[in-house]
């Protein structure tokens, strides 16, 4: 498994509560571009429409500049994969006030999966907090 992309804002701004996989739809000049490592997860969310749930804020830069598609749009909506169960909780959940955030870009075998990370915002006192956990633990590591 070889991680392509982590979105470390996601972590920091929100409490990640629950996490999920989900398959990616891509075009294949975009999965070129992603294992080359031209991806930006910083940003983005998901939403849930219906029986489809979509990635919107993801910048995949073009595999080479030069040979590009005339249409193609960096920040273009792509669909997830996922079963019509998880659909349902997860619209029950962004009903609640939750939001759907992309964590991670990963392979898993030849597929292209995104890690979901179902969260609530931190207020600016709990990042404070997150902030001074963090120095604490380097400062007992030495």
């Amino acid at each position: 498994m070889k991680i392509f992309a982590v979105n470390k804002k996601a972590e920091f701004d929100y409490e990640i509560l629950e996490r999920f996989e989900a398959g990616i739809a891509l075009t294949g000049h975009e999965a070129k571009s992603i294992k080359m490592g031209h991806i930006n997860l910083s940003g983005s969310h998901v939403i849930v429409k219906g029986k489809n749930a979509s990635v919107i804020g993801m910048s995949v830069s073009s595999f080479q500049p030069i040979n590009r598609p005339e249409k193609y749009d960096s920040e273009r909506v792509r669909k997830l994969l996922l079963n019509e169960k998880e659909l349902g909780y997860l619209a029950g959940k962004l009903r609640e006030g939750l939001t759907l955030l992309p964590i991670k870009l990963y392979n898993k075998k030849s597929f292209m999966k995104l890690e979901l990370g179902l969260g609530r915002g931190k207020k600016k006192w709990d990042k404070r907090e997150t902030l001074k956990k963090r120095e604490t633990e380097r400062e007992i590591r030495r």
